[in-house]
């Protein structure tokens, strides 16, 4: 495994020949390009004006191009990649926050992230060749060439924001030991090597997907397919061509691969999968039962977030044990459990689920407050609820802030998502609780079907199998729960969009 100390680093000890992106139908790009596309492209930066420190914005849908711009970025300055669906008002707020000198765009799109350029930066457009070869062009001046002002491992090569469920966005600065080590735990624990192809598809301006298939993939010689977004229709037929011996995603992309596939058979495909990994939203027993009968594939629930550069813990591979439920066992990252009052406690004991790591940030950028908060005694708060095991395997209960206290009783929305999952007509469930006069909160849910089930129906299911203070008071069924753009289900926006 790749033991550089930078991004740049990491893509170096790889015979150059070797095969490192491609796209389904579309170019092959080796190590020996990747190395030298990003290191003329971080220079070219560089010349436009970007200092060391600088950050620049990608607004990029996933492809080749947005790995190679990624990695230029932050050997340049630091990356700073944007979701394209973003309104103009939040490419404003996002730019404006993470003070970013240059936009990347990909020529003649993005006009959205286009109109949100403000006299202070500059405009840098990207185009790729048939071969795979990417270009950078932008109006401003370009200095004489010189040589390239190569990163430190303690420089952020990465910035982002968390989701802002329960505040404003927090900016995440990631430096790059935190990405190579993070990245590192992800290759040691699914025993990644040369011989494999990762299915890329999720975001490249999240975590997951960026440390998760594409770093972790590249520190070994891995191959990556990097898809431009995910299709259940298209899915299979590239995991065949391209031999992809794994792939992570959330629980709704899995949902959806399931939906499309028909029991009794194997998808093609399907047979060269080492193991199925999924990650950043939570995944119910029966789903991942599910998975596993159809697919033919153990899969393996992870568990991560952007202030640990991604991963925390994960279930193993075989022969070793994975258990339904939890998100498994801390991956060279220190994981307890903590009281209110700082402690530590033992195993079996529920309390704030509390990390530490080389992975994990040092804090978050201009915001003492919410450092103050979130660190106690040198552990990072994570803002879950959890229980871990005389095993060691980590069971999350919910966010903090999304429990729901009903009558003094708190209840764990997750509890009750697996419950309403269990039916066969279920596919997706968000459970969230609601202002409530006499019990201060009352518990609601949200539903997707694959089948036709009424509300009465679904309750009396629940009912069957929870205590009557748990079970929900009204459930709300929809064609499409509301999620984040990295598939992640808020429950406070459910709850404001659906609750009674």
């Amino acid at each position: 495994m790749n033991m550089g100390s930078t991004l740049l680093d990491a893509l170096l000890g790889v015979d150059p020949a070797r095969p490192a992106l491609l796209a389904p139908g579309g170019p092959v790009v080796s190590y020996g390009s990747l190395q030298e596309q990003v290191a003329g492209l971080a220079l070219f930066l560089q010349r436009a004006g970007i200092a060391r420190h600088d950050r620049i914005g990608i607004v990029l849908p996933n492809g080749i191009d947005a790995v190679i711009a990624f990695f230029a970025a932050a050997a340049a300055g630091t990356a700073a990649p944007l979701n394209p669906g973003y309104k103009v008002e939040e490419f404003q707020y996002y730019l404006a926050d993470t003070g970013a000198r240059a936009l990347i765009v990909p020529a003649g799109g993005a006009e959205l992230a286009r109109q949100a350029v403000n006299p202070g930066m500059f405009l840098v457009e990207s185009t790729i060749d048939a071969g795979g070869a990417v270009k950078f062009s932008t109006t401003v001046p370009l200095k004489a060439d010189a040589e390239l002002d190569v990163p430190r491992a303690e420089d952020v090569a990465l910035v982002l924001h968390t989701s802002g469920t329960t505040s404003r966005p927090k900016r995440v600065p990631l430096t790059h030991v935190n990405l190579l080590t993070s990245a590192r735990n992800v290759a040691h624990s699914y025993a990644l090597t040369s011989e494999d192809v990762a299915m890329c598809v999720m975001p490249l301006f999240h975590v997951h997907g960026l440390v998760a298939s594409v770093l972790a993939s590249l520190l070994v010689g891995s191959t990556v397919v990097v898809t431009q977004g995910f299709s259940a229709l298209s899915f299979w037929p590239a995991v065949h061509a391209h031999r992809a011996t794994w792939y992570s995603a959330v629980p709704a992309i899995h949902q959806m691969l399931l939906a499309r596939s028909r029991e009794g058979v194997r998808p093609l495909g399907s047979e060269g999968l080492r193991f199925i990994r999924s990650c950043s939203s939570a995944l119910s027993p029966a789903l991942m039962a599910d998975l596993e009968t159809r697919f033919g594939a153990p899969v393996l629930e992870a568990y991560g977030m952007t202030e640990a550069a991604h991963q925390i813990a994960t279930n193993p591979l075989p022969p070793a044990e994975r258990k339904a439920g939890t998100v498994g066992l801390g991956a060279n990252v220190e994981v307890g459990i903590m009281d209110k009052e700082g402690h530590l406690l033992l195993p079996g004991a529920q309390g704030e689920v509390v990390i530490r790591g080389t992975n994990v940030i040092a804090g978050y950028e201009d915001n003492p407050q919410a450092n103050a908060t979130s660190f106690t005694n040198g552990w990072f708060r994570t803002g879950d609820e959890g229980i871990i095991d005389r095993q060691g395997y980590v069971k999350l209960i919910g966010r903090i802030k999304e429990l729901i206290v009903r009558g003094g009783e708190k209840i764990s929305p997750l509890e009750i998502d697996q419950v309403l999952q269990l039916h066969p007509a279920v596919a997706e469930v968000a459970t969230f609780g609601v202002p409530h006069r006499v019990y201060g909160e009352e518990v609601e849910a949200a539903v997707e079907l694959t089948a036709p089930a009424t509300e009465e129906e679904l309750l009396a299911f629940c009912r069957e199998r929870l205590a009557d203070f748990k079970c929900p008071k009204k459930i709300h069924i929809v064609e499409r729960i509301p999620r984040t753009a990295t598939g992640k289900i808020q429950r406070k926006t459910v709850a404001q969009k659906l609750g009674s």
